[in-house]
């Protein structure tokens, strides 16, 4: 797996230059579940997906399964996301949008197996992917998006 580029990702900053910056949450997630469908912004309230993460297809981003986990189609310029998952120390969250951009985040040891991803998103549609760095790893997650 090559490393990776943080600054070619699929978040846009205010001077139009791609970055996502990963880093663990202290907080823990809402508990809830939503079905695995395509959501709209602007969100009226957290979105929050449980699910088994697979690992079958190889990607720049660890081990992702065959299906996103959800859809997000952004209608708004400059939507504040942020992308939360708790799983195992293994997980990885890939999210790929409009233009072929990805954003890949990594949990590790440090961060107990939580990833948070969050930044501006153009308007399209993002596909998100819970895996894992291990090929056919597969552990029980919690995705939560909320719109900031």
């Amino acid at each position: 797996m090559r490393p990776l580029n943080w600054f070619q990702s699929g978040l846009r900053s205010v001077n139009h230059r791609w970055f996502a910056v990963p880093m663990a949450i202290a907080t823990s997630v809402a508990v809830g579940s939503t079905a695995l469908s395509q959501v709209q912004t602007p969100l009226s309230s957290e979105v929050v997906v449980q699910g088994t993460s697979g690992a079958s297809q190889a990607s720049a981003c660890g081990y992702i399964p065959g299906a996103a986990s959800q859809t997000i189609r952004v209608t708004e310029s400059f939507t504040a996301l942020r992308f939360r998952v708790q799983a195992s120390n293994s997980t990885t969250l890939l999210i790929t949008g409009p233009g072929g951009r990805s954003n890949c985040a990594m949990a590790h040891s440090q961060s107990n197996g939580r990833i948070e991803v969050s930044g501006l998103w153009e308007p399209g549609t993002y596909s998100v992917f819970v895996g894992d760095r291990a090929q056919g790893g597969s552990v029980p997650f919690t995705l939560s998006v909320v719109q900031e």
